[in-house]
C-alpha cells in the first residue's frame, strides 16, 4: 500500500495507567514506520490535552510528522492557541500538522457552552482563526473577518515554517469540501463509503483549483480473528466512546474489524478513492492492546 500511515495516540484517560506511556506509543509508533502520530481533542470526558500531548513528543522523536485530529480551536483564545501552535512547531523542527474542526451537533454544544462561545456562526468562527494564526505567524498587526476582528495585534512568535504549518479540515457536508478546497491545505473525513470518499474529493480538488491539498482519511481500526468478533469488540467501543451502538456509528464514520486481509482490503478501497495519508485509530481499549494493535497494522500497511 504506497500511502502515509498515522496512528491516534490513546489519550483517553481509561485506556492508560500512566500517560507518560503514551510518549513511548508515540515513539514505538515511529520506530515501527509510522509516518504520522496524531492527538485529538474534546472536553468530554478526562484525557491529556492534544498540544500538551505533541509538545510532549517533539523532543522524543525526529521522523514522524505530529498532528491534532482534530483540534477544535474554539476551545482556546485564538491568539494564544496561535503562540502555542507556533511554539510546537518550533519545537518539532516544523513536522506540525494542524486538524481542525468545529464539533459535532449533539454533542459538542456542551464543550462550547463551557468555552464560553456560541454555537452558531461556528463555521465563520474556526475559518477567521484560522485565517488570524496565519496572519499572526506572517507578523501582520492587524485582522478583520466575519466573527473575529483585532484593530492592533500584538508581536506573535513566528511559525518555524513560512505560511505556518499545514492546516487542514476534518468534515464532509457539502460546505466543509467547498471550504476545504478554497481555505485549507488538507482534508481528513471519515466518510462510510469509498464512494463518498471519491465524490467529496472531486469536490473539494475543484473548488481549489490550482491549489494542492492532501486527502487523508480517519479510520477507526481493529485487527481480530474474525469478523463477528470485530464487530462486537466495535460495537463495545463505540459504546464506550460515544454511548452509541456500532449500527448507528457505522453509518457516520468509517470503521472496520476482522481479519487482516479484510481490514486491508477496506483501507485500499479508500487509497483508490484517493486517500494518500490514513490516520488509524485503534478500537482498542487498553495501552496494551493498543500496542499489540499498532504492530498488526503496521505490517497490514506496510
Amino acid at each position: 500500500m504506497n500511502t502515509r500511515l498515522g496512528v491516534l495516540l490513546p489519550a483517553n484517560q481509561s485506556q492508560w495507567d500512566d500517560a507518560r506511556r503514551l510518549v513511548d506509543f508515540g515513539v514505538r509508533a515511529e520506530r515501527l514506520g509510522y509516518d504520522s502520530v496524531w492527538a485529538n481533542d474534546t472536553l468530554l470526558g478526562a484525557r491529556i490535552e492534544p498540544l500538551t500531548m505533541l509538545a510532549a513528543l517533539a523532543p522524543m522523536t525526529g521522523r514522524v510528522t505530529l498532528g491534532t485530529a482534530a483540534l477544535l480551536p474554539a476551545f482556546r483564545r485564538p491568539v494564544t492557541a496561535a503562540q502555542e501552535l507556533a511554539s510546537l512547531d518550533h519545537l518539532s523542527a516544523g513536522r506540525l500538522v494542524v486538524t481542525v474542526g468545529a464539533g459535532f451537533p449533539g454533542r459538542s454544544e456542551a464543550e462550547y457552552a463551557l468555552s464560553e462561545v456560541p454555537w452558531p456562526r461556528r463555521f465563520a468562527r474556526l475559518d477567521d482563526t484560522v485565517a488570524l494564526w496565519r496572519a499572526l505567524w506572517a507578523g501582520e498587526r492587524a485582522f478583520h473577518g466575519k466573527v473575529l476582528s483585532f484593530d492592533e495585534l500584538p508581536e506573535s512568535t513566528p511559525s518555524f515554517r513560512p505560511g505556518g504549518p499545514p492546516i487542514w479540515l476534518g468534515g464532509a457536508s457539502p460546505s466543509a469540501l467547498e471550504r476545504t478546497g478554497r481555505l485549507y491545505d488538507g482534508w481528513l473525513p471519515y466518510p462510510p463509503d469509498p464512494a463518498d470518499y471519491r465524490a467529496g474529493l472531486q469536490t473539494v480538488r475543484h473548488a481549489a483549483g490550482r491549489r494542492t491539498i492532501t486527502p487523508a482519511l480517519f479510520v477507526t481500526v481493529l485487527v481480530t480473528d474474525d469478523a463477528a468478533r470485530g464487530e462486537r469488540e466495535l460495537d463495545a467501543y463505540c459504546r464506550a466512546t460515544y454511548g452509541l451502538p456500532y449500527e448507528v456509528v457505522r453509518t457516520i464514520q468509517v470503521l472496520v474489524a476482522g481479519p487482516a486481509e479484510r481490514v486491508a482490503e477496506t483501507l485500499a478501497r479508500y487509497v483508490e478513492a484517493g486517500a494518500e495519508h490514513l490516520v488509524c485509530r485503534i478500537a482498542a481499549p487498553g495501552l496494551d492492546a493498543q500496542l499489540a494493535q499498532l504492530e498488526l497494522i503496521a505490517g497490514i500497511a506496510r
